[in-house]
Parts: C-alpha cells; structure tokens; sequence
C-alpha cells in the first residue's frame, strides 16, 4: 500500500513531518513511518521546555515489532505535547496527520527549507 502525504507539510528524511503555522511547529510521524512500525502501543512525549537541535532525539514511538525514536526536523523549544497519546498511542496508526507529538517553537526558521516538500517525501518512500 502506499503511504499518503498530506499537502502543506514538510518532511524529514527520518519520516517526521512538520506542519508550520507563525513560529511554531507541529510535528508527528508520516504515514510511511507508522505503516513500518505496524501497531503503535506507546508514545513516550518530551518535556514541555526542553530546548532541542534539529535531529535531537525528542521521544520514541513503540510497536508490537520495534521501538523508534523520533527526531526534531526543526530547533527550538517544545512549547506543548499531546497527552492524548498516553492513553491512545494508537492514533498514530489511524490518523498519522492529526495525531502530533509535539509542537516547537522554532529558534531558526530556516531550517524549514532544508526539509522535504511533500512530492519529494513521497518519491523517497517510493525506493
């Protein structure tokens, strides 16, 4: 099956995608990613405040089959986490577009354009 992609959004080669609105980010795992985990059992969120790097580790997403973590597309700061996934991990499968991790306020915009639109991500999770 292949995976969707959902327009206005930009995606990491670590298949995190970042949804932009002002100065602040939010960001979750692509559809490509949770279709590779299969059935997401736990999501461990950061802590709201933390400063991260692009490509910090800020959590990992657990399945049946493996654990991966996730990785910042941007710097900055978290600002907020969805909660929601404590108790529903399994958003991520059914709504991977809707089911964010977190959102960051980001220290250098720019590192916006160094990520994927969304016919790129989708030629790449095409090979």
């Amino acid at each position: 099956p292949f995976a969707t992609v959902k327009d206005g959004l930009k995606s990491a080669g670590s298949h995190e995608w970042a949804q932009v609105n002002g100065d602040v980010a939010t960001v979750g795992v692509s559809d490509h990613a949770q279709g590779e985990l299969g059935d997401v059992v736990y999501v461990e969120l950061p802590e709201v405040g933390k400063e991260l790097t692009k490509g910090d580790a800020f959590g990992v997403v657990e399945s049946v089959k493996a654990a991966s973590d996730v990785y910042a597309p941007v710097s900055g700061e978290v600002v907020e986490t969805n909660q929601s996934l404590t108790d529903k991990p399994a958003a991520i499968n059914s709504d991977p577009y809707g089911a964010w991790i977190m959102k960051i306020k980001m220290s250098n915009p720019s590192e916006l354009d160094s990520l994927m639109d969304p016919k790129t991500y989708e030629e790449k999770c095409a090979h």
